[in-house]
């Protein structure tokens, strides 16, 4: 018999049907034909422009940030998903993971920034961020298809929550771990609050703030089978037809295009921030 009972259930179904959706439902409409519009775009050049024009970009990145070594895999790894007939769908997760990573930096390491001057917003922006890294990716798979429907915007949506905690994080540490006699040194010398910020302490933290970009990167390519649930496009939908299929050798084949390209990307995003480093 329970004593106690917390209608907790009733109460956010009633605000969903009631008030978020009747109310709101038109301005997340906006934000999500506006993030269509933009991934669709991405996705399209990507697709669109030939294989080995991509896959030369890519050996030259590696070869410049990494090395020989690095070029070689990345070589390698962009003729195996050729070669099994998944470049198509490994541009769709590249578009997906670059969308979704690129609004966890334009909203994350502002977050940060500001988290690392303010002790305030630190205190705040901490359990929000603890929430966000704890729930379990199903859970706010709901309210991301009731308000922006299945397909590619609820997946960029549902990883840019589920990646976007390490960018704040790390910025608001790389901020924090800035030498303080750097900056009385500038601070002496007559810096603004914004010189001290753009030549001071961005640049100090900067390879810290690469870390959390790396983890970003990391993180959304880990949600591409969990996004392909609710109809995101790539990879992830060849790992959940194989599921689907009992077919070991389809999940195998996309689950393997997903590794090259995490670790091309999160090699050539870890090198990135070491010249800054030295």
């Amino acid at each position: 018999m329970n004593y106690f009972y917390f209608p907790l259930e009733e109460w956010t179904n009633r605000f969903v049907n009631n008030w978020l959706l009747p109310v709101l439902g038109g301005f997340f409409g906006i934000i999500s034909d506006y993030i269509s519009a933009f991934l669709g775009g991405i996705e399209a050049f990507l697709i669109w422009t030939p294989p080995e024009i991509i896959a030369l970009v890519f050996v030259l990145i590696a070869w410049r940030t990494v090395g020989k070594g690095m070029a070689l895999f990345t070589i390698i790894g962009l003729l195996f998903i050729g070669s099994v007939d998944l470049w198509e769908d490994a541009m769709r997760t590249l578009a997906i993971v670059s969308v979704a990573t690129f609004f966890s930096i334009i909203v994350g390491v502002p977050l940060g920034i500001w988290s690392g001057k303010s002790e305030m917003v630190g205190r705040i922006l901490r359990p929000i961020l603890d929430f966000m890294q704890t729930l379990p990716s199903f859970v706010y798979l709901i309210p991301t298809i009731l308000l922006f429907g299945i397909g590619g915007v609820s997946a960029v949506i549902a990883t840019f929550v589920f990646a976007a905690p390490p960018a704040v994080r790390l910025t608001h540490l790389g901020i924090k771990q800035v030498p303080e006699d750097v900056i009385e040194a500038a601070r002496a010398f007559g810096s603004t609050s914004w010189q001290m910020l753009a030549k001071v302490q961005f640049p100090l933290a900067l390879p810290t703030i690469m870390a959390g970009v790396n983890q970003t990167i990391l993180l959304a390519l880990s949600m591409a089978v969990i996004a392909s649930m609710i109809g995101a496009p790539g990879l992830g939908s060849v790992v959940l037809t194989g599921i689907s299929r009992v077919n070991v050798g389809m999940g195998l084949v996309g689950g393997l295009g997903i590794v090259v390209l995490a670790i091309i990307l999160d090699r050539i995003t870890e090198a990135l921030g070491k010249p800054r480093e030295s």
